[in-house]
């Protein structure tokens, strides 16, 4: 069965389960609301008319708590199976490009001095990340954007792919982990959190441990004699200790306390994440290797925070007005403090870890869902040798699909420099930045869109969206060459460089144009580069100091009919033969 359809059906049980859901809320409304006016009759029979004894109104009061709970449980039951359904939603969505601006943008990832992000469209609405993303945590949101920003070395996209060819198909798997949790919004902050468990301990003393155990025995010792011999001294004296301790100790308790629970808050969805994860039985190594780091001193990730969730709830009762009534005696803040604090110095250490796990997981699980949703997109095939790019029918994965239009593109042997001439509007930017998404995805580990791509390991670098600044005070043409300034630096790297580059110096006169483009091309090719440039200038078709074959010319062409400007979008071979400017103002009533 084909994505779409299997999503349209999956989608169609779930909205059937929350109409059923509706229909038992409602009535739950009138249930409550029926046994509350029940309630009132009867105790107007029982105060009023002496009917029945007054005592048996708490049968109907019971009955009425237990209406309430289970009237809250199917609340969240309703929730839960309305973000099942909204996940087959926003599936389809995907699949039938109609994405764009409903998901998470990472805006916050995005960085105008990164050598490609902006250029290549990878955040912000309708970008890249927003297609791929459908993480819960904060952790999976920055490795998944991590991910898109640095190339992974060949070894780990080959243990992305085994993952992601484990996970693609578990659909029922993403689904539980996308209606996870009390809500829908992202969870956990990974930053308060690691601050939290990896703060060092401030009750570090023996002779607090000693009194959190000494002096509750000495009381309830002291209150037995009180209650044997009628003599209270020993126990006031106790209870003035222990209060004079509490208050000297009342600041690092409070900090230890308020700063669990705040934690806990945070590890509440993190808990149920890992619990799911660790029920699934995985075949990849990579996704094993995973699963194996998801312990703490031999114990489960999960029941490891369970154990917290149990101190936690104790530190919630020092409130519980109860509680109060022995907190001094039993010296109950500064006890449930040192347990706290004991959970942290045993397990803190490893909840980095654990972020680190699920954070990989969830980005592999975006991928993974990316794959399932596009099963004509297939890995790309790395080979060895020389840097070279090379693939059959190359589209844009953020170019719906009945609008893209695919092209064959090779870099490879001979070929260095593809060299794209064309009019204004015929492409030649989108083709750029056609070859460089899908070298990110190549790099990051997914899927690409393409018939077939090979190429070797690449660095990627691009100058497309260079403009000027005026808060750094600086025009376009120095924006550009600091930016080419970058490139030089990476293509001196390990890894050969992949570079993009959009209508090269066209902030200078074309004098410098030229004889700087010739430069900038020799030594990118000197240093093993590969890469597109785009010109509208003629003139740069013919640069010169290569070897024979290094620099291919490519085209777009245009046709002009009825006064409107008619592009195909295929890339043609050699140079284009005419230009678009002319006709176009004409076009528009400019009379030139």
């Amino acid at each position: 069965m084909d994505p779409a359809t299997d999503y349209r059906q999956r989608l169609t049980d779930r909205e059937s389960h929350l109409k059923t859901l509706d229909t038992t809320l409602a009535r739950f409304g009138t249930a409550r609301l029926s046994l509350a006016v029940l309630i009132l009759i009867a105790a107007w029979f029982a105060f009023a008319e002496h009917f029945f004894p007054p005592g048996w109104l708490l049968l109907g009061v019971a009955a009425f708590a237990a209406l309430v709970i289970a009237h809250q449980a199917a609340r969240r039951a309703r929730a839960r199976a309305d973000r099942a359904a909204d996940f087959y939603r926003k599936g389809l969505a995907r699949i039938e490009d109609r994405w764009q601006g409903n998901g998470q943008q990472g805006a916050q990832f995005d960085d105008p001095r990164h050598v490609y992000a902006s250029d290549l469209d990878l955040f912000g609405k309708g970008g890249l990340f927003e297609l791929l993303c459908t993480v819960r945590t904060r952790m999976g949101e920055e490795h998944l954007a991590q991910w898109l920003k640095s190339p992974a070395p060949l070894s780990e996209i080959r243990a992305r792919h085994a993952g992601i060819s484990d996970l693609k198909d578990r659909i029922d798997l993403r689904e539980e982990l996308a209606v996870i949790g009390e809500h829908a919004n992202v969870g956990i902050h990974p930053a308060a959190l690691l601050k939290w468990a990896e703060t060092p301990n401030r009750l570090v003393s023996p002779w607090m441990v000693w009194a959190g155990v000494l002096l509750p025995i000495l009381a309830v010792a002291c209150t037995v004699y009180w209650g044997v011999t009628g003599i209270g001294t020993p126990l006031y004296l106790t209870l003035i200790i222990e209060t004079i301790i509490l208050s000297i100790l009342r600041g690092p308790v409070d900090e230890v306390l308020n700063g669990s629970e705040t934690a806990f808050e945070d590890l509440r969805l993190f808990s149920e994440l890992l619990l799911r994860v660790e029920r699934e039985q995985f075949t990849a190594p990579a996704l094993q290797a995973l699963m194996a780091r998801l312990s703490s001193h031999t114990r489960k990730a999960s029941r490891t925070i369970g154990s917290l969730s149990t101190i936690v709830t104790f530190a919630g009762s020092r409130r519980n007005q109860a509680i109060t009534l022995f907190a001094i005696p039993l010296m109950y803040t500064l006890n449930v403090a040192l347990v706290a604090e004991g959970w942290r110095r045993t397990h803190g250490s490893v909840v980095r870890s654990w972020m680190e796990v699920i954070g990989d997981f969830e980005a592999l699980l975006s991928l993974a869902g990316y794959t399932h949703e596009h099963p004509a997109d297939p890995f790309p095939q790395f080979v060895e040798g020389p840097a070279s790019f090379a693939a059959t029918d190359l589209g844009h994965p953020l170019i719906p699909a009945e609008r893209v239009v695919r092209n064959n593109v090779s870099i490879s042997g001979k070929t260095r420099i593809l060299l794209v001439s064309g009019s204004n509007m015929s492409g030649k930017s989108t083709l750029l930045r056609t070859v460089g998404i899908n070298t990110v995805l190549a790099m990051a580990g997914a899927p690409v869109r393409a018939r077939s791509l090979q190429l070797t390991e690449l660095q990627i670098g691009a100058s497309i969206r260079i403009n000027d600044s005026l808060h750094d005070g600086s025009s376009r043409f120095y924006a550009e060459i600091t930016r080419l300034r970058q490139l030089f630096d990476l293509a001196q790297g390990s890894r050969p460089l992949l570079f993009l580059l959009d209508e090269l110096l066209q902030g200078t006169n074309s004098w410098d144009r030229r004889s700087g483009a010739e430069g900038i091309v020799r030594a990118f090719a000197a240093r093993g580069a590969i890469g597109l440039i785009s010109t509208h200038d003629l003139a740069l078709t013919d640069i010169s100091g290569l070897p024979e074959g290094a620099l291919v010319n490519v085209h777009f062409q245009d046709e002009l009919h009825s006064g409107r400007m008619i592009f195909d979008f295929k890339l043609r071979d050699g140079v284009v033969t005419k230009s678009n400017a002319m006709e176009l103002m004409r076009s528009i009533g400019l009379e030139v």
